[in-house]
């Protein structure tokens, strides 16, 4: 039985670039990509997306849908790293730590479409909370995140590390019209009733993200608290490969959160801080935007799917 055809399309970007190193080496697939002077060939990108098995798409949105469209083959499946179909329905969220069921949907799906970085760490955080009633549904959910500058694509890593580089801001918060097209995303698979306040950063760093959520224990049901927050957690994740929670009185040493600490793995660590005097609890999350938060969740999903 031969092996399976993958198709990288769009394998030249800070996503599609580490996809490719992660399976480059692998036996068990049968790896394809285009040559410089097709990528931009319509017609023969349709031809390759038909003849695969399995297509990972790093492509602007606008091009993912195309490339979909072009789809004739009913056995081709889909992996789609951009943000097109992450709210559309006959779609499955590629998150399989998100649900119990969540890595059997991925598996026998044939459309999969891969979370955005920072919505990773926000659904990984809020989701068990929201589905256990411990956040109400008026709660004014806020979420902050710090990207390193790979989270731009290109256009990032080139004003970081280019000519210019000298003159790359330390650090930028954006997303300031409070519209972000993650934030939707966040809303729809966390489970929450309201629409949150996302505000992202950049970094001069080139991969990694810390994402915090605050929480105000009077404002969420009654009688929960740190621990209850951080039992729900680690029971929801209790045997994951990949997502970690970190123990109570671990994450009581903690002093900061290096946003660096987990690049180049596929793995996610969730902390729960608490404030029982003030009754304030701080949620965080710490993983590699291009790992867990892009390529490493691809290949994970990749494996789920040749495993069916």
């Amino acid at each position: 039985m031969s092996a399976p055809i993958v198709f990288i399309d769009g394998d030249q970007g800070t996503t599609g670039l580490q996809i490719h190193d992660r399976l480059r080496n692998r036996t068990d697939i049968s790896l394809f990509t285009l040559a410089a002077g097709e990528r931009k060939d319509a017609r023969r990108r349709a031809e390759a997306i038909n003849a695969c098995d399995i297509a990972i798409l790093c492509l602007p949105d606008a091009a993912a849908r195309e490339a979909v469209g072009a789809i004739v083959n009913p056995a081709v499946r889909v992996i789609d790293a951009s943000s097109a179909h992450r709210t559309q329905s006959g779609w499955t969220y590629g998150f399989p730590e998100m649900a119990p069921e969540q890595a059997a949907l991925i598996a026998n799906a044939s459309r999969v479409t891969n979370p955005g970085c920072y919505p990773t760490g926000a659904v990984g955080l809020l989701r068990p909370l929201a589905q256990a009633g411990l956040i109400p549904g008026n709660y004014p959910i806020s979420i902050h995140a710090v990207s390193g500058y790979s989270g731009r694509g290109r256009a990032g890593v080139e004003e970081h590390e280019g000519a210019g580089a000298d003159r790359a801001p330390m650090y930028q918060v954006y997303g300031l019209e409070l519209a972000h097209k993650h934030t939707p995303e966040i809303q729809q698979h966390a489970g929450l009733a309201q629409r949150p306040i996302f505000v992202p950063a950049y970094g001069a760093f080139r991969q990694g993200i810390v994402l915090t959520v605050p929480l105000v224990l009077e404002l969420l049901a009654p009688g929960v608290d740190g621990a209850t927050v951080h039992a729900c957690l680690a029971r929801h994740y209790a045997g994951s490969t990949h997502v970690r929670v970190l123990p109570m009185p671990e994450s009581g040493a903690v002093k900061h959160l290096d946003p660096q600490v987990l690049n180049g793995t596929n793995d996610m660590q969730l902390s729960v801080f608490h404030d029982a005097e003030h009754g304030h609890v701080l949620l965080s999350a710490v993983f590699d935007n291009l790992g867990k938060g892009a390529s490493g969740a691809a290949v994970q999903n990749l494996d789920l799917m040749l495993a069916r």
